[in-house]
């Protein structure tokens, strides 16, 4: 770790009782969900982190706690800096606050992560699908999420296929 980046990780970790991790030369935090609107305004306000890179989320099921880990990728152009803040989420009803006011480019980010993950944000300006339809049942990145399964037909396996291909009822 540079020493640009050890000044930033040493403030926020003693500041906010943060867990650091290091994985070839990626510093990452963990913050616990009520801190992160906090950790992300300390970043933009104090250490000149200006950009909010992108907003994704992992799932561990079928572990329950935590389940999920939404993961912010934060830069500081001046610094040539990114960080990496991880929050741990359990599986029942995941829930965090946005931090749309902080980084305002966090809108889209966190209507792409309720829609495939379920996660949701409290505080969100307008928080609905943005990939799927409005319709649209369960959320397609959860590992619990049930896949659906055809089988491709070709020429020489055609006889096989048509016996096990479902067909409406006359």
């Amino acid at each position: 770790m540079d020493e640009k980046m050890r000044t930033v990780v040493e403030g926020l970790q003693s500041r906010f009782n943060l867990e650091v991790q290091e994985f070839r030369g990626e510093v990452t935090l963990i913050v616990p969900p009520d801190q992160i609107v906090a950790v992300a305004q300390a970043l933009r306000d104090e250490y000149g982190f200006e950009q909010l890179v992108d907003v994704t989320a992992v799932d561990y099921f079928p572990q329950q706690e935590p389940r999920f880990h939404v993961v912010y990728h934060i830069r500081s152009l001046a610094q040539t800096l990114i960080i990496c803040l991880r929050v741990p989420l359990n599986g029942n009803f995941p829930s965090v606050s946005t931090v749309e006011k902080v980084y305002p480019g966090a809108n889209w980010y966190e209507r792409e992560v309720y829609d495939m993950f379920g996660i949701t944000f409290e505080g969100h300006s307008d928080l609905r699908r943005i990939l799927m339809p409005y319709d649209w049942q369960g959320h397609p990145l959860r590992k619990d999420y049930p896949l659906g399964y055809e089988e491709v037909q070709f020429s020489f396996n055609i006889d096989e296929v048509l016996k096990r291909k479902l067909r409406p009822r006359e």
